[in-house]
This record gives structure tokens, C-alpha cells and sequence, in this order.
């Protein structure tokens, strides 16, 4: 799949229009870009930009995205976002490309109580699209015609970008989708906040996707559970290009809303460099990845002694991607034996059992 198609080159006179319209000048004045939304006084979204929110999978970032939209709608305050719409610019958009319709709706009557509006009838200035049947591409030009075409939109959710490029690791399609959002805020004056997961194993965002993310975001916020307490999910700036605010949490109360947790004081960071979590090769791997590798290790050679075999699995996974040394050979050998998928038979050689179930 071409996934660069419509990134058509330019003609020469073209480039010079646009290296023209490009120069800036002392001799002009340039607005500086309203500030829309806030945490504690700290701007984290401006109209013409684009911010995320990062967590892992269960740390509710869904509900942390509804707070700033049903600020948005209000106009006012809802958990720690104040968000502060033109008068001429209060249309939002809301895409999911995750979720079933059935599902959306759930969402979309949460950010309509949250906001303190009527759940049984729409809203004319919120919009929700379920676009989780459509492939990436068709999920970018629904997106683009939406926004380009609803008039007076402000602010864009795209829950699950990760959703509208077919390989996260790509540069080429990561690119492509990052230069779709600063073409589409600055072309439309909006503010554009997306939906990513985290690695298992560390706090960056996935994928070379995620990566742009972080280096073109202006605000990269990070919802995480409380390490103490499971109910609790706590919101900080993993990047910001304004002043830093004070983390804050929030709970599911009984009416499944989310709720400040008034008087939250997070865990002290402690001096130097933070623990590495340790090597779970279950939790940290992928089932794919495992079968990529093995497969590469036992195409080469039936069987396998254990030193020989820690080698090879070092080269194979580290090959795609997985940094393994010999100390984390070792756990991840055992994790292999115990789900039955390399055997060791009456003390003889290593074999790869490729109909493993994961």
C-alpha cells in the first residue's frame, strides 16, 4: 500500500510562492495563538497546534479525554481543564477509530453529563465519529473532510491515531500522519488532541508514531495508574512547552463518571535515576514478536543446546527490535520452556513447538 500517494511534489515556481509566504519579517506583527485549554493556569492546548495524552492500556485515558472535551462544551471547568473557546469557534469534533458505535455513544452521553447537558439528544456543537470499520487511509480523508468542512470547529479528538497508519514503526506513514495534523490545525486555526498507548515495557509512546508525537506535540500529557492504589489514575506533563502544572488524579465514582480526587499528593520521585521495571519477557513481548523470532532461530537449526540456543534468541529478538543481553536470556528461556513453546525432551537438545498457544 502507497501510503505517500498524495504527497505530490512541487514545481519549482510553486516552491518559490511558498518559500516567499514563508519569510517571516520584523516589519510585520504576528497573533500570538489563543489559549483554549488549561490545567492550573499552565496552557496545554492553543488553537493552530496539536497535544496528546499517553497511557497504558486500562489507565483511563478515554475518561481523562471526555474531562477536556465536556470542559470544551461548557466552556468552563471539569476535573483540573479550563478550557476557554472563541465565541465564534465552539464546534468539536470527536473521531474514535477504535470502538464500536455502541460503545461511542457511552462515551459521547459521559462527555454530555460531565459537561452537564442533556444525554438523550444531541448537541449542535459536538460531533462524534465511529469510524472503526474504515481502513487508515479512509479514516484520514473522513477526518479531513469533517474537519475542513464543519464550520466553526475549534477543537478535534482523534481517539486512536494509531489507527490511521498501518505500521507504527514506520517512519514514512508516521511523518505522513504528523504533517496531516500541523497542516490541519494550522490550516484550520483548531487545536487537535490525540489518543496513544504507551509501550509496555517504559513511559515513551509507541511506536516511531509516538516518537514524532513527542517531538512535535506542544503538550504530551500522561495518565498512569496510582502505583498504590489501582482505582486511582494520575494525570502529569510527560512534555510541555509551557509552565509545568501540579499532577492531579481522578476516580470512576458510582454514576462511572470521573471524579477529582481533591487533596492528591503523587509519590515523591526519588533522587537519581528512576528503577527500571524489571524483564517480564511475557508482558514486554509480544506473542508475534516471540513466533518471529523462534521461527527465525529453528528455520536455521532443528535443535539447539542451551548455550548455543542463548545466542541465537540474543541475535533473533534483538533483530526485531527486542534488546535482550544473557542475563534476560535467561528468564526469557524459562518463560519459552514453561509455555511449552521450545522443548527440551529427556535432557536432549532445545525444539521449537510451533503450535504453541500464548
Amino acid at each position: 500500500m502507497d501510503y505517500m500517494k498524495d504527497n505530490k511534489e512541487i514545481s519549482a515556481e510553486e516552491a518559490v510562492i511558498l518559500w516567499q509566504a514563508s519569510r517571516l519579517s520584523l516589519s510585520k506583527s504576528y497573533e500570538k495563538a489563543p489559549e483554549i485549554l488549561k490545567v492550573h493556569g499552565s496552557v496545554i492546548g492553543t488553537l493552530g497546534n496539536f497535544s496528546a495524552s499517553i497511557g497504558k492500556a486500562k489507565s483511563k485515558k478515554t475518561f481523562n479525554v471526555s474531562a477536556i472535551v465536556a470542559a470544551a462544551l461548557k466552556n468552563g471547568t471539569v476535573l483540573r481543564y479550563v478550557a476557554e473557546l472563541p465565541e465564534d469557534k465552539r464546534k468539536i469534533l470527536y473521531v474514535d477509530t477504535e470502538q464500536s458505535p455502541y460503545h461511542c455513544l457511552k462515551v459521547m452521553k459521559r462527555i454530555l453529563r460531565m459537561a452537564g447537558l442533556p444525554d438523550d439528544r444531541d448537541n449542535e456543537n459536538l460531533e462524534f465519529l465511529a469510524l472503526r470499520k474504515y481502513t487508515p487511509e479512509q479514516r484520514i480523508r473522513i477526518a479531513e473532510q469533517a474537519i475542513y468542512n464543519t464550520p466553526n470547529i475549534a477543537l478535534v479528538i482523534i481517539d486512536g491515531i494509531r489507527d490511521m497508519v498501518y505500521d507504527i514503526n514506520s517512519p514514512g506513514e508516521s511523518t505522513r500522519i504528523i504533517s496531516k495534523l500541523m497542516q490541519w490545525t494550522d490550516d484550520r486555526q483548531i487545536h487537535i488532541h490525540t489518543i496513544l498507548h504507551q509501550n509496555k515495557g517504559d513511559e515513551n509512546a509507541r511506536g516511531h508514531i509516538g516518537t514524532e508525537l513527542n517531538n512535535k506535540a506542544e503538550t504530551v500529557l500522561l495518565v498512569e495508574k496510582d502505583k498504590n492504589n489501582g482505582d486511582i489514575s494520575k494525570v502529569s506533563a510527560m512534555h510541555i512547552r509551557a509552565m509545568d502544572f501540579e499532577p492531579f488524579a481522578f476516580r470512576i465514582n458510582d454514576n462511572a463518571l470521573p471524579e477529582l480526587m481533591e487533596g492528591y499528593k503523587p509519590e515523591a520521585k526519588k533522587p537519581g535515576r528512576p528503577e527500571e521495571e524489571k524483564f517480564d519477557p511475557y508482558r514486554h513481548i509480544t506473542e508475534q514478536q516471540h513466533r518471529i523470532a523462534l521461527e527465525a532461530v529453528f528455520g536455521l537449526k532443528e535443535e539447539y543446546g542451551y548455550k548455543e540456543l542463548e545466542n541465537a534468541l540474543i541475535k533473533s529478538y534483538t533483530s526485531i527490535g527486542v534488546k535482550l543481553n544473557h542475563q534476560k536470556a535467561v528468564p526469557l528461556i524459562t518463560m519459552l520452556r514453561n509455555k511449552r513453546m521450545i522443548v527440551q525432551e529427556n535432557g536432549r537438545k532445545y525444539t521449537f513447538m510451533p503450535d504453541f498457544h500464548y
